[in-house]
């Protein structure tokens, strides 16, 4: 088919608007006009505009942001609501908590200096910058395909076809993809990004590197009763409903207009293959820490996404030839802070100036690679992850007291400098176990007060695809849904998705597997954690999925 497309020339294509990718493109910018040097730079976002895909907790450092735009404050970024206090609790059971001390949170979780943000919004905000500077932003064009060139080095990507419908035909409305070829392609789609999977497996770029770990996050927006509203008070805590089987932590953080966003991050490494991490955030809600606030209260929006939380041992080797990986689709979020929107930032201004600096010379075979891994050993983002590397291990080693203790320890005492490094190398996917040794969990009915079912919550995400399109939800092999993991892990799918995409339906025949695929939320999730690896999921047509306002 890529001969019926049309090509457009850039210097640096981008793949994907949030944080890492527009804060690449605005430094690119900036430094061709501090060389006086003429510079092209396309990014591309599957989103139906910047934003709509990007979800995150959010409490924001703004070190990334201070260092790209000193004058951010003056130049209207939302970042307006600074923490100013910090609670963290133990949830003993469904009505108890433990206060922590500030002497035993560890440091990493003090967000003295942070604010309370909407990634989502900050993520348009930098989309308006890079316009101003002269980069050119696609949204609703989804990346569908890298293209390579004769030295096997990165050319490009194309983006999908739109109007083709669910059987393969082209429909009236039908529209060849366009390549968009450059000199350099920075990867910016986030956690587990379709086209950075492939470009792992094709350079082997996590050959150095521990297995990569995830986390689902699954967030709703809240409006509250006014008397009850505190802005940039920021609650963490852990514990109850999660068991000793499975990690996470939750978040209830005060925004301002009378709004509070909460949420709960469960790891994807459980074992339980009956363990729905969507029911054990509408549970979690009922417990009087949260529910205080809540009361009253009236949800407006609802969205979910995976969170890569590997750190620095799982990273892999971000620069490959013709491109680099940045931001979480490279894995650079600091678990041990939750934040990973300045990371993001600061590895996408490195990698346009390691990329700036080869255009510049005017010397494409340039040893990219090496340079960027010099700038990354340099950088704070480095020192800052090296620091944390022992935090997500340690938790997932020793449990949520014996870990938290040691990174206590780790982290305020000692500064991250503990002459030790935890290893973590087995895969979230392989750790499920079968069903047959668990009892299957029963989960309280959602009262539509506090608590809500999937179909409910989706509706809020403004999620939508075409009805009639093919489905971006593949499988390897479409009999292992019901010949391996149903009479094993009792067809967990069902549960780990938190937008009821996945349905085991009894019909007269006997069970049959059913893809909702205009549900998906794009989280990811099911292409991490099914534990047969073999639903595989890619771009839709460009403009579908969620729509997220605010968030």
């Amino acid at each position: 088919m890529s001969h019926m497309r049309e090509s457009m020339e850039f210097d640096v294509v981008i793949v994907g608007a949030g944080p890492s990718g527009l804060s690449a493109a605005c430094r690119l910018m900036q430094l061709a006009s501090e060389n006086a040097y003429e510079l092209t730079v396309c990014v591309v976002e599957k989103g139906s505009e910047v934003g709509a895909h990007v979800l995150s907790g959010a409490v924001v450092e703004p070190r990334a942001l201070e260092e790209l735009f000193p004058d951010w404050q003056d130049r209207g970024a939302p970042l307006t609501v600074p923490v100013k206090e910090d609670q963290l609790f133990m949830l003993r059971n469904a009505t108890k908590a433990i206060k922590l001390p500030n002497m035993l949170v560890p440091k990493t979780m003090h967000n003295q200096g942070n604010y309370v943000a909407s990634v989502g919004n900050l993520s348009r905000w930098l989309a308006e910058q890079a316009e101003q500077l002269g980069v050119e932003i696609f949204p609703g064009f989804a990346a569908a395909e890298v293209l390579y060139r004769e030295d096997g080095s990165v050319k490009g990507v194309a983006t999908g076809d739109m109007g083709v419908a669910a059987d393969g035909s082209q429909k009236d409305s039908y529209m060849p993809g366009m390549e968009l070829h450059a000199k350099y392609t920075l990867f910016a789609e986030g956690c587990r990004g379709h086209l950075g999977k492939q470009l792992y497996q094709r350079f082997d770029l996590s050959k150095n590197a521990d297995a990569q770990h995830y986390a689902i996050g699954i967030k709703e927006l809240w409006d509250i009763d006014p008397t009850l509203h505190d802005p940039g008070r920021v609650i963490h805590g852990s514990g109850w409903p999660l068991d000793n089987d499975a990690s996470g932590g939750f978040f209830l953080y005060h925004t301002d207009n009378n709004q509070v966003v909460v949420g709960l991050i469960v790891d994807l490494n459980y074992a339980n293959p009956y363990l729905s991490p969507f029911d054990e955030f509408q549970r979690l809600k009922h417990h009087p820490v949260l529910k205080q606030y809540l009361t009253g209260g009236k949800r407006v929006a609802y969205g979910a996404r995976a969170i890569a939380k590997g750190g620095l041992n799982a990273l892999p080797e971000m620069a490959f030839p013709g491109g680099l990986l940045i931001g979480c689709e490279a894995g650079t979020l600091n678990f041990a802070k939750i934040k990973g929107t300045h990371t993001a930032m600061k590895s996408g201004m490195m990698a346009a100036e390691t990329v700036f600096a080869s255009l510049k010379e005017g010397d494409q075979g340039r040893q990219v690679l090496a340079d960027f891994n010099v700038a990354f050993k340099g950088s704070w983002l480095y020192g800052e992850l090296y620091q944390s590397r022992n935090f997500g291990p340690a938790l997932h080693k020793f449990g949520t007291y014996l870990g938290g203790a040691f990174n206590v320890l780790d982290q305020n005492m000692l500064g991250g400098k503990l002459p030790v490094t935890l290893r973590d190398l087995k895969e979230d996917y392989a750790q499920m176990r079968p069903a047959a040794e668990f009892s299957p969990i029963s989960y309280p009915k959602p009262d539509g007060v506090i608590s809500f079912d999937k179909l409910s919550s989706v509706f809020l995400s403004n999620t939508n695809h075409e009805e009639d399109q093919l489905c971006h939800l593949t499988l390897k092999d479409p009999d292992i849904p019901l010949t391996v993991n149903l009479p094993v892990y009792a067809e967990p799918a069902q549960r780990y998705c938190p937008a009821g995409v996945y349905e085991v339906i009894e019909d007269s025949d006997g069970p049959r597997f059913q893809i909702n695929g205009q549900n998906c939320v794009h989280c990811k999730t099911c292409d991490i954690k099914d534990p047969s690896q073999n639903i595989v999921w890619v771009s839709p047509e460009g403009g579908g999925g969620p729509n997220y306002p605010n968030m």
